[in-house]
């Protein structure tokens, strides 16, 4: 394992899952899910998977690598037509090593049928109930809480009378983020986490055709579905025989606290969540680091993806011009790895190039959606000073990370975070900007207005929806379950 593999210098993506139910047998079930996936790649690059109900016989595809590597011309024309219900599923390891075992979706087989599984989340209390199913007998494959899921499903529906309600009776055993999208050899279901940390929405076919569940609507554009709604936080939806029905159970028993990352950083832009266009939140964003963070400027310029959104917002707000300050290498992967310290070094010049003569000679404002450890931050930093810019503002859509996030964002334990232990006066020293200003709690809280929501800000403040765990388990297999303190 590489250092950037162990130390994350930058936040990563969640994952990704999509089910869609062919009510008319005519569409191209393998084509739509790879569609979508490709859509949802922002979400995981590690691995992706595509599972397949064909007259109710389940089977799948998934491997290690980014949707257009995993699912060459040959695989894709040898996995089974005539599918009437597919799901697929893209995966960024926040629990769970790197390994083919973790790749989803996860299929099933049980006395009583089968089941393919897509998760988006974290469990807090996975350990616990992972090491209380292999006391009982239970043989893991890997080390995802995922699994976890599936066996706990499977164990409640050989004693239920059907699979929706194996899934709530599961919800009430497992605590923390979870979006699922299930699989089975007649049905598709969503559920959602009691608190909503995760997105999830639904979407019809064209004609009433048939029903899509995509952890963002970019995913039913790309199949041509039109959004109905957002699953409901504790919601379980089905999808039996073409139509759908709802068990709210469990909803209205939490607060919502969707994940405020999926509007800063994580979701597509053009996507539409809780009622708020993705591209409109961060626009808000910049607007208020604006209003919070004024400065004498020239330019207002943002890094690439996530910050060029925040950065007009800021443009609009301010009345400093917006400038296109970077060209971003869109054939450097995400998951980039850099084996030498030279090469580590260098690789924010392979990925991004300054344009100079948006820079050279101007007071620069600089946006970002947020600084983890720093280093890659500092590095920009130099880029644009290298490129001449006389000065450098710098900008953060964010608040300042000071602790771990539990629910399935990639932020690493505290003593890994510039903003633990630093002023905002420290941290500008450290990655040598003219200025710093991060967005406030209060503002972040405020980037939906038309959204009834909550929001998690857990990693901002320590205040989190969910105990954190007490308990974790070491990734290698033969070590044993131990106790973690809280900080």
């Amino acid at each position: 394992m590489s250092e950037l593999e162990e130390i994350p210098t930058g936040l990563h993506e969640e994952c990704g899952v999509f089910g869609i139910y062919d009510s008319t047998g005519q569409n191209d079930l393998v084509s739509a899910t790879y569609s979508a996936l490709y859509a949802l790649q922002h979400r995981g690059q590690e691995s992706c998977g595509i599972a397949l109900n064909v007259d109710g016989v389940l089977s799948g595809y998934r491997d290690l690598g980014l949707v257009s590597e995993v699912f060459t011309p040959r695989v894709l024309a040898d996995l089974p037509t005539g599918a009437h219900i597919a799901t697929g599923h893209v995966r960024y390891a926040t629990s769970g090593m790197r390994n083919h075992a973790n790749a989803q979706p996860m299929v099933l087989h049980h006395c009583k049928g089968a089941m393919a599984l897509c998760h988006n989340g974290n469990l807090t209390n996975a350990p616990q109930l992972r090491h209380q199913l292999e006391m009982s007998g239970s043989i893991f494959h890997g080390t995802s809480d995922t699994e976890v899921i599936g066996y706990l499903i499977t164990q409640s529906r050989l004693i239920t009378a059907d699979i929706e309600t194996a899934v709530c009776l599961t919800m009430k055993q497992i605590t923390g983020a979870y979006s699922l999208v299930i699989m089975t050899n007649t049905k598709l279901i969503a559920a959602r986490d009691p608190h909503g940390f995760r997105p999830l929405c639904i979407g019809e076919l064209p004609d009433h055709g048939g029903w899509v569940f995509a952890s963002e609507s970019c995913a039913l554009d790309a199949v041509g579905a039109s959004f109905v709604r957002d699953v409901e936080p504790g919601e379980v939806v089905v999808c039996d025989g073409g139509r759908l029905h709802s068990i709210c159970t469990l909803c209205n028993t939490a607060p919502h606290t969707m994940c405020v990352f999926e509007y800063v950083y994580f979701a597509r832009p053009d996507s539409v969540i809780e009622g708020t266009c993705v591209h409109e939140a961060r626009m808000q964003a910049g607007r208020f680091l604006a209003q919070e963070h004024p400065v004498d400027a020239d330019v207002v310029i943002g890094v690439p993806d996530s910050g060029l959104d925040a950065a007009l917002g800021y443009a609009e707000e301010s009345g400093i011009p917006y400038g296109h300050g970077f060209i971003k290498n869109k054939y450097v992967g995400r998951t980039f790895i850099e084996p030498s310290q030279r090469q580590r070094e260098s690789s924010v010049r392979i990925k991004l190039n300054v344009i100079p003569s948006t820079v050279a000679g101007k007071r620069v404002v600089l946006i970002d959606d947020s600084i983890v450890r720093g280093t890659t931050s500092a590095r920009i930093i130099r880029l644009l000073r290298d490129a001449g810019a006389k000065e450098v503002h710098f900008r953060v859509s964010a608040p300042p990370f000071t602790h771990a996030c539990y629910f399935g964002t990639d932020i690493p334990d505290e003593e890994l975070l510039v903003a633990t232990g630093h002023t905002v006066k420290e941290i500008n020293s450290i990655l040598g900007s003219d200025s710093l200003g991060y967005l406030s709690v209060e503002h972040v809280q405020q980037l939906c207005a038309s959204s009834s929501c909550g929001f998690c800000t857990g990693c901002f403040t320590g205040k989190y929806p969910v105990e954190p765990p007490s308990m974790t388990m070491d990734i290698v297999y033969d070590r044993p379950l131990t106790f973690a303190g809280r900080k």
